[in-house]
């Protein structure tokens, strides 16, 4: 799913540069590509833990970061992971031991990342 999102930024990222006028949908596909592409870099030599990348990935699919810019990803991420660690560690525990994601898990994922949004301040 997140590769066809991703396929689609990037054709339409292209298409937008010769157009003006985009309607609404293709302005949100264009922002929520652009929110993608942000989420999924890392630091170079400092890879993320499996859970961790499994939980962004999630939020970002899910559309839990679609209203934030992109500049502030980055401390969203950060603030995510914290979070995570201090509130719901059991979570991302269970996340890297079960290696999938099941419906209680989505369940309690998304639990957690509403949670996480009421109390994040961009």
């Amino acid at each position: 799913r997140m590769r066809l999102e991703l396929a689609q930024y990037r054709e339409m990222a292209a298409f937008a540069q010769f157009g003006s006028d985009l309607d609404k949908a293709t302005q949100m596909q264009l922002a929520r590509g652009a929110r993608l592409t942000e989420i999924l870099k890392q630091a170079q030599y400092q890879p993320q833990p499996v859970e961790q990348q499994v939980v962004t990935i999630f939020a970002a699919t899910n559309g839990y970061v679609d209203g934030f810019e992109v500049g502030s990803l980055g401390r969203f991420e950060t603030e995510l992971f914290s979070y995570m660690k201090d509130r719901h560690g059991a979570l991302l525990n269970e996340i890297r031991d079960k290696k999938q994601i099941t419906d209680d898990l989505k369940g309690r994922l998304s639990a957690a990342l509403e949670e996480f949004k009421g109390v994040f301040k961009e």
